[in-house]
């Protein structure tokens, strides 16, 4: 399995897991988010993934992760060893009731995130800025602007989507080399081991890594997957801990996924491996790049999941 990925065009190399902090500020604390993205850059991992929307949902501050961040970076002094990348154009979180179908994606919108995570996180500049949702009512050509103009202005380095369609991710790629731009880095969208026989989840503003999307991540070796949700929810652990009773509400309990469980189990043992380096050795086998995002209950598993990278998984594996 590798452990290092370079996004061709570009001067961006990562280890191929990168460290999701949604739970930075909430169920991390200050000093535990210190601990976490330290023992992170220590063992050699350097993308950190965050979103101007998170974690709004949780009130009263707004963009609460990106702040956490940015207090870690202005004390550790070690900017310049992660790759940071932000999103921006989340629908409105504070709202009373929100709704993800509303987007919130114009010039505007996206100046005022981009400012707001510049901001927070207190640098100068962000590595990898991300669409975070699609607008399908705004032309591909409005959005790429949008984010070229940023790059002039020095305030990003590269830009990347999150939840777009293929259909849509072609369409930008078309404009861009038309324009003669770079276009899209990195692609966010939900990749798993459980994925293939997964029920549908309730929010259908995500977007999976369908065959179609495979396919053209196979094609287009500029655009690095960087799959969300990439331990199930926890599925494959609550299973086998605790047995069907504590995932019967789960969108991935269903039969192809309990014989998935079964095959992760047989895994742990053939390769005296944890559930999440099983789960975590999946991307390993795919037939193109991918750097899942990760976010740990603490430290101690940070180092767990590195250590996923080392194990000599094979793709038959992962075959049922």
């Amino acid at each position: 399995m590798k452990t290092k990925i370079t996004i061709p065009d570009t001067d961006i190399t990562i280890h191929p897991l990168g460290l999701g902090t949604v739970n930075a500020g909430l169920a991390w604390d200050e000093k535990e988010t210190g601990r976490i993205i330290d023992t992170f850059l220590d063992m050699g991992g350097n993308l950190l993934d965050t979103a101007h929307v998170y974690s709004d949902w949780v009130k009263p501050e707004r963009a609460r992760s990106e702040r956490v961040i940015g207090d870690w970076l202005k004390r550790s002094g070690r900017r310049n060893q992660i790759v940071l990348a932000t999103k921006g154009g989340h629908p409105d979180m504070t709202a009373a009731n929100p709704d993800t179908h509303i987007s919130r994606m114009k010039r505007e919108d996206m100046i005022n995130d981009l400012e707001g995570s510049l901001r927070q996180l207190g640098t100068d500049w962000i590595d990898i800025y991300f669409y975070h949702r699609d607008d399908i009512s705004q032309p591909v050509e409005e959005l790429i602007e949008v984010m070229e103009k940023f790059c002039r202005e020095g305030k990003i380095r590269y830009y990347a989507c999150s939840n777009w369609t293929t259909s849509r991710m072609r369409a930008a790629d078309t404009y861009c080399r038309e324009q003669g731009y770079r276009g899209f880095i990195a692609n966010q969208a939900l990749l798993n081991l459980g994925y293939r026989y997964m029920n549908p989840l309730d929010d259908d503003t995500l977007v999976y890594a369908d065959e179609e999307m495979q396919q053209y991540h196979r094609e287009m070796k500029g655009n690095l997957l960087m799959p969300y949700m990439g331990v199930c929810s926890g599925f494959f652990h609550k299973y086998i801990a605790k047995g069907l009773v504590a995932v019967e509400d789960s969108a991935y309990c269903t039969e192809g996924n309990i014989k998935m469980a079964e095959r992760v189990k047989d895994l742990c043992e053939k390769y005296h491996a944890t559930v999440s380096q099983v789960v975590l050795g999946f991307f390993g086998q795919q037939d193109f790049d991918c750097a899942p995002l990760y976010g740990p209950k603490n430290a101690e598993q940070i180092d767990e999941a590195m250590k996923a990278f080392e194990i000599p998984f094979c793709k038959a594996d992962y075959e049922l």
